[in-house]
């Protein structure tokens, strides 16, 4: 018993003294992995693309000050360069974080936590260098309409709700034309590479322009459409969004995103008021009841999601579990919706259960139309709700009658996929675009192309051979 205690005290003072030894070169560590130099590119840009770009970009130049790259940060603005390398104390930037100089930013959001702004002062310290690696640079000038030699991939378009405008996605813009077609009215460049969707707030006073920029972020742009001005940029994740919506009074809008979330913001202060993780992968689209209380998601884990927005509680998935769902539209007067994907069948489903819920259970669904040739990847219901209309990845849109199921028509001339499809808002004409780059307007009693054409303006390339 005596040599037990007596390695036990053996055993002590080896772990004191081993305590002694390690803790030195164990603290040295933690001071070293303290004083690492701070990444503009990985640690600093990513918060300005968060909560500064939304009022600091080039279609809404705030103080006339941009933070879209390390060169525009480093000039600064109406107020002086926003660093000074080397003096965090002499810098506007901290003072305006800090809150030592008013207004704080960021504006009207959430301050930047103390360990944020220490980044910030540690980084103005070391020098503020730059270490964005030249792969990562812009090819292009944010915030300038571009330039195209070939008529881009069209994602996204929407008819104004007057009928006046049709809105269509380019690469980093939007482009505005008469809604017959005939004419290129504005041109609306804004930060984000893609468009992913567009919509019209009711009254027709906003315009939605929902994407990003792959694996930077994602964002969604709110456009006055009476100034043709960007009036409010909110930066939501750290991809791209989708399916953008408004809620049926206009004061909020709902989007999905690649990161498995859904967001939902209040549009006069751009303000989230919530933020959903019922999905399992990328939600693709979203829309409100018709009294905006609820909202149904759909994505790549083949769920229609019914959610509370009170609570922001998951109610039921609507549908049986298929495939993958890419494209949903609601009923204009009703708590239906159409969805389809990549199980090629569109499916009505009510919002509203008559029954109580069981395993395996589809008793929410209504109709299923006419399977198609390709996946879905746009749906739309007309403005009276008589007609839907179903595009993918096979080339044509078909047409079907809401009511009895019946095949009504097949849009055909398109040379790839259908990406997105809009109705007239007054009736009579239906748009498609996708993968061709063109887009082109029906009529949808009779099927007839009235209009085809490339919305952007191209460029001749000139190739010299010698």
């Amino acid at each position: 018993m005596r040599g037990f205690f007596r390695s036990l005290g053996f055993l002590f003072w080896c772990l004191i003294y081993s305590g002694l030894v390690l803790s030195g070169p164990l603290q040295d560590s933690a001071a070293k992995k303290e004083e690492e130099p701070v990444s503009y590119f990985k640690q600093i840009r990513p918060i300005l693309q968060r909560q500064c770009q939304g009022c600091h970009q080039p279609a809404s130049k705030q103080a006339d000050l941009m933070l879209t790259s390390y060169e525009t940060f480093k000039g600064g603005g109406r107020g002086g360069p926003a660093f000074v390398p080397g003096q965090p104390d002499q810098s506007l930037v901290l003072a305006y974080l800090k809150g030592d100089k008013q207004p704080r930013m960021p504006f009207g959001g959430e301050p930047l936590s103390p360990d944020q702004i220490e980044l910030f002062r540690r980084w103005i310290a070391a020098g503020a260098q730059d270490d964005t690696p030249a792969a990562a640079r812009e090819t292009v000038v944010a915030g300038k309409a571009p330039i195209y030699h070939a008529p881009p991939v069209i994602t996204a378009i929407a008819y104004s709700p007057d009928g006046k405008t049709l809105a269509v996605s380019g690469y980093r813009e939007v482009l505005l034309h008469k809604a017959d077609g005939s004419e290129l009215t504005d041109r609306l460049p804004g930060l984000s590479d893609r468009v992913q969707s567009l919509a019209y707030s009711p009254d027709g006073r906003l315009l939605a322009a929902v994407g990003g920029t792959p694996a930077r972020f994602g964002e969604v742009q709110l456009w006055d459409t009476t100034s043709r001005k960007l009036k409010r940029s909110v930066t939501l994740t750290a991809d791209t969004l989708f399916g953008a919506s408004f809620s049926p009074d206009g004061s909020k809008l709902a989007c999905g995103a690649t990161d498995k979330t859904i967001h939902v913001l209040a549009v006069d202060s751009g303000k989230e008021l919530l933020k959903m993780t019922h999905h399992d992968n990328w939600v693709f689209g979203t829309v409100f009841s018709v009294d905006g209380s609820r909202l149904v998601s759909v994505g790549r884990d083949r769920a229609a999601k019914l959610t509370e927005l009170a609570t922001g509680a998951f109610i039921e998935n609507l549908n049986l579990l298929r495939g993958e769902l890419d494209a949903i539209s609601r009923h204009p007067q009703k708590d239906v919706v159409l969805i389809g994907g990549e199980d090629r069948t569109p499916f009505l489903y009510s919002m509203n259960r008559t029954q109580s819920m069981r395993i395996a259970d589809d008793s929410t669904l209504i109709r299923q139309f006419e399977k198609q040739e390709g996946s879905i990847i746009a749906v739309a219901f007309s403005p009276d709700g008589r007609r839907i209309a179903v595009g993918g990845a096979a080339p044509g849109v078909s047409l079907f009658d809401t009511e009895s199921g019946e095949k009504v028509a097949t849009l055909i001339g398109h040379e790839g996929g259908i990406y997105t499809i809009a109705f007239y808002p007054r009736g009579g004409q239906v748009a498609t675009a996708g993968f061709d780059g063109k887009v082109r307007i029906y009529e949808v009693d009779s099927g007839k192309l009235v209009k085809e054409f490339v919305p952007v303006p191209l460029e001749k390339s000139t190739i010299s051979m010698k």
